[in-house]
């Protein structure tokens, strides 16, 4: 692993759009996995304004999101489907038949993981974007999964739903039970790995990820494991590291 530490999360976010950057600008046709959650909004502003400083073009790259709830319409403005239009897709010049997000039509279910497992066999990523959850999940890997998990559907643990309530206008009873994700198989894959996190709330979690045992009991340490994984941090998630 390497470990960045930055002051902030302005900070955080400006570091990992560089390494973004600099992909891109290596190749035009990246392969690139992207996360959801608050952690990744402030490095998707710096890719539009990358974009619209005419930095870097989307035009050739090809994304695959990490994750979706299931039982809730694409247009709801939680999916992450709609997340993704509104803090990056809509504002640059990606093409849509580029765009990968699991398909989550609830009465397919049987078929959805399947589906999306063959595009990403496929389609090995360049990059791959995570955040971190309190738990330690990644994606929609909640703690207890298999370390060689494929995409699946998951029951969404508890603590994520009420980590995610903030969302749903704090009311537990509106957040989805059930996600499609892809696997920790599908992300240890990826040539690269790119995590990032801030604030104190996810200090704890951040020192066992990368201090601590790999364990399916804290999905996010098996990163310990990728040979190119970089972990962008701001002081306060770092606060236990020293």
């Amino acid at each position: 692993m390497k470990i960045i530490i930055c002051k902030d999360y302005a900070e955080v976010s400006k570091k990992a759009a560089s390494v973004v950057i600099k992909e891109i600008k290596k190749n035009p046709e990246l392969k690139i996995g992207l996360a959801t959650g608050s952690s990744p909004i402030g490095l998707y502003k710096n890719l539009i304004e990358a974009y619209q400083k005419n930095k870097i073009s989307f035009k050739d790259v090809i994304s695959y999101n990490l994750d979706e709830y299931i039982g809730i319409d694409r247009s709801h403005p939680q999916s992450y489907y709609s997340f993704m239009h509104e803090n990056l897709f809509k504002h640059i010049d990606i093409k849509d038949d580029h765009i990968h997000i699991p398909d989550n039509d609830i009465s397919r279910i049987d078929h959805l993981a399947d589906d999306y497992n063959k595009v990403l066999h496929e389609n090995q990523l360049d990059i791959q974007i995570l955040g971190i959850g309190t738990n330690g999940h990644i994606g929609f890997n909640e703690p207890g999964t298999p370390l060689g998990n494929e995409t699946f559907i998951v029951t969404l643990d508890e603590q994520t739903r009420m980590d995610n309530s903030r969302f749903f206008n704090n009311n537990l009873d509106e957040v989805p039970k059930f996600a499609i994700t892809m696997g920790i198989k599908n992300i240890m894959y990826s040539k690269k790995i790119l995590l990032i996190a801030s604030g104190k709330e996810k200090a704890k979690v951040i020192h066992k990820m990368i201090k601590g045992k790999v364990s399916k009991s804290l999905p996010a340490s098996i990163l310990q494991l990728h040979p190119d994984c970089t972990i962008i941090i701001d002081e306060n998630a770092a606060s236990k590291l020293k």
